[in-house]
């Protein structure tokens, strides 16, 4: 064991993403920054993951400014750390070596120090051009090595075991991780990192872990896991007592739950074995004093209510309870002995006095992480087909071993989990599984995301792809994303720079009204300045609400209002998904309960509304004429909406020739792209829908003849 820990502070990122939807505002960071400097933690995870695109989002503010004000703030007192997805950097798709080369420039020119680099799928493939430009510019090249676990199959049966039928071996064992990270060391890393990301590695393995890792590379390790489960304070202690290097942490406010391990019960424990952590608490105290402030802000904003908290605690100023001090030294004892359940015991409790949020036992048992677990619920109550839930859990595996057993990270968690709820729903209407199936899943399957960590069974691939061999992304076909003039802000470009560029690469359907909204802004106020003085200035027309004395459809919780379905003058039925609220890191549908016509809308795209907010008022008869009715079926075959969803695209017209199995249309639903294929070989007779049509399920979209 080591006498110096690093401490590597997650707060302004990991921290306020796990816990708080990633909704800091730069005031806010602002707030802590002036004692950060004083703190000296070896590196702060400020950037990366969801902020970028968040604080665009939702915060309509620069993620450029946000990197770029914490290292003016910090200096070079701590190496300022990014987390991004290898090839795909922030996003979900492969870039071209000319954007990765730009984008690593640029983040270190920034202030960054430390690129935490990982892929979904463990494949090294695709973190090279990322770990070669961010040592080619200067930067410290982190590269994680992404834990999981094997499914948990069913067990065979008697019969099953009699005809000799067995289920896979263990794939992800400590020779599977300490080989991924001699790739990884061979490929230049500066560090490794066991990147935990559901909390879900005991401190058991991750003490053989570590030990196995120090001898096999001689670089630094790095521990990086989440307490939801219920074991990260103690595998924390474990990795600690094995010999790690760095170990990732919140300060107090923002510690335990969903997020990483507290900082302070890390420097009770080191203090107890004599570990430095070469942390200034004095400084780590001055920045809690703000951000119990702050989280209180944090969960009013996001969750509409202020959750409870941890009691408050500064362990130089505070006696160490003497409940806590006996689970301290349980704890070093277990750890020297390596009584591994006695040390989970110890720290559980620890957390347990100071009210720290306890262990999530579904997660825990299901070995899935809580936010995959947390989509699917949202997904099926989204669909009305919660009752499918136990069917989906168990549908996992399965699914999950047949895409090549891909790790439960971003994406791959959420696109096996929403592949995991269409096979239910299949099954439920008695259809074949994979009778729906996502495009991200197919992409998975087909190898565009890369190598699984088991091949895919190639009649498999031809099952959900229609081809056998492993097809990678074909990065030739990447185009840059338009750069239009924007008339409406005196004709610059909508992105101005090499930074605003990169912006509407990694997040087009974002970067896009950010720009757009910033750059009239600034020509509107450098007009208001140069016009004369006394010129009067035309104000926008400003549309009154009638009153609401109809039935009305009302915010379920507080969030940000990101599509609206419908409009004055729509017919709706009771069920009808009208309003999409954006609302704890998920898009939630809202639904009509009743049935008529739509009066008015309350609302706008874009607005934050709080619980009970008015969306939608509802009467019974149209304020004029409805919209004419669908046209009538012709006979023949029905393509039908096996989930409801909005069609994105249509790939069929009237007349086309189409065989049975061909895709005819795309839905999306549930974050992810469904490709919908015809059971029938005929002509396209009629198409029912169009481009930009909500459909409930079982909605005819097409007949064949």
């Amino acid at each position: 064991m080591a006498k110096e820990l690093k401490i590597r502070d997650l707060t302004l990122r990991d921290g306020q993403q796990s816990s708080f939807a990633t909704r800091m505002t730069q005031a806010e960071i602002e707030r802590v920054l002036p004692f950060y400097k004083d703190a000296h933690f070896y590196a702060m995870e400020v950037w990366g993951g969801a902020v970028p695109d968040s604080v665009m989002r939702y915060l309509n503010e620069n993620p450029w400014y946000r990197l770029e004000s914490i290292k003016q703030a910090v200096g070079d007192v701590s190496l300022l750390t990014a987390l991004s997805r290898g090839r795909n950097l922030f996003g979900y798709a492969p870039y071209t070596d000319e954007i990765i080369e730009g984008f690593c420039r640029n983040s270190i020119e920034s202030g960054l120090g430390i690129m935490r680099i990982f892929d979904c799928l463990n494949d090294v493939d695709n973190v090279k051009s990322t770990i070669k430009y961010v040592k080619k510019f200067g930067g410290i090249a982190d590269c994680a090595v992404c834990y999981t676990v094997d499914p948990k199959y069913p067990k065979l049966s008697l019969w099953d075991r009699i005809k000799g039928k067995k289920n896979p071996a263990p794939v992800f064992t400590d020779d599977y991780f300490v080989s991924k990270a001699k790739e990884l060391a061979a490929l230049g890393a500066d560090m490794i990192t066991i990147k935990d990301m559901s909390g879900l590695i005991p401190p058991q393995r991750v003490s053989a872990l570590v030990k196995k890792l120090k001898a096999a590379v001689a670089i630094p390790i790095d521990f990086h896991t989440h307490c939801t489960p219920g074991y990260g304070l103690a595998s924390v202690y474990a990795a600690i007592s094995a010999g790690v290097d760095v170990v990732d942490t919140n300060c107090w406010w923002f510690g335990g739950g969903t997020g990483a391990p507290a900082l302070e019960l890390v420097y009770l424990y080191c203090q107890k074995i004599g570990v430095d952590l070469g942390v200034n608490m004095e400084a780590v105290a001055k920045i809690n004093e703000h951000l119990k402030g702050i989280r209180t802000e944090l969960n009013e904003a996001v969750f509409g209510k202020d959750k409870p908290a941890p009691k408050a605690f500064n362990p130089l100023t505070d006696a160490t309870p003497a409940e806590v001090e006996e689970q301290l030294n349980r704890a070093v004892k277990a750890a020297e002995a390596e009584d591994f359940a006695t040390l989970l015991d110890a720290a559980q409790k620890i957390e347990a006095y100071f009210g720290f949020p306890a262990p999530n036992k579904l997660v825990q048992e299901a070995e899935i992480p809580g936010g995959m677990y947390s989509n699917m619920v949202a997904q099926l109550q989204a669909l009305k087909s919660e009752d499918i839930l136990p069917s989906a859990m168990e549908l996992i595996p399965t699914v999950r071993l047949a895409a090549g057993l891909p790790p439960l990270v971003t994406p791959t968690s959420q696109i096996v989990g929403a592949q995991a709820v269409n096979c239910a729903l299949d099954l439920k209407a008695g259809r074949a599984m994979y009778t729906t199936k996502n495009n991200q899943f197919v992409n998975l399957v087909k190898g565009e995301y890369g190598k699984t960590p088991v091949p895919v069974d190639p009649e498999f691939r031809f099952q959900i792809c229609g081809v056998r061999e492993e097809t990678n992304y074909d990065i030739s076909k990447y185009q840059k994303q338009p750069n239009p003039e924007l008339p409406e802000a005196g004709g610059v470009k909508l992105a101005e720079n090499e930074k605003e560029e990169l912006l509407l690469e990694l997040f087009p359907l974002v970067a896009k009204p950010y720009l757009t909204a910033l750059k009239k802004k600034a020509y509107e106020a450098k007009a208001a300045a140069e016009a004369p003085q006394g010129e009067a200035t035309q104000q926008a027309a400003v549309e009154v609400k009638q009153p609401v004395t109809g039935k009305t459809v009302v915010a379920p919780l507080p969030g940000k209002v990101v599509s609206l379905k419908v409009k004055a003058g729509d017919k709706v039925s009771a069920g009808d998904e009208v309003v999409v609220l954006e609302a704890m890191k998920m898009e939630n549908s809202i639904t009509s309960d009743v049935s008529g016509y739509v009066k008015q809308v309350l609302v706008a795209e874009g607005d934050n509304v709080q619980t009970d907010a008015v969306l939608i008022e509802i009467v019974d008869a149209p304020a004029e004429a409805p919209k004419a009715e669908a046209p009538k079926q012709v006979a023949g075959n029905k393509v039908t909406a096996p989930l409801p969803g909005r069609v994105i695209a249509l790939k069929v017209n009237v007349g086309d020739e189409v065989a049975a199995g061909a895709e005819v249309a795309v839905l999306e639903a549930m974050k992810m792209e469904n490709s919908i294929t015809s059971d029938y070989s005929g002509t396209v007779q009629q198409v029912l829908v169009a481009e930009g049509d909500n459909v409930q399920t079982d909605a005819v979209l097409m007949i064949i003849g």
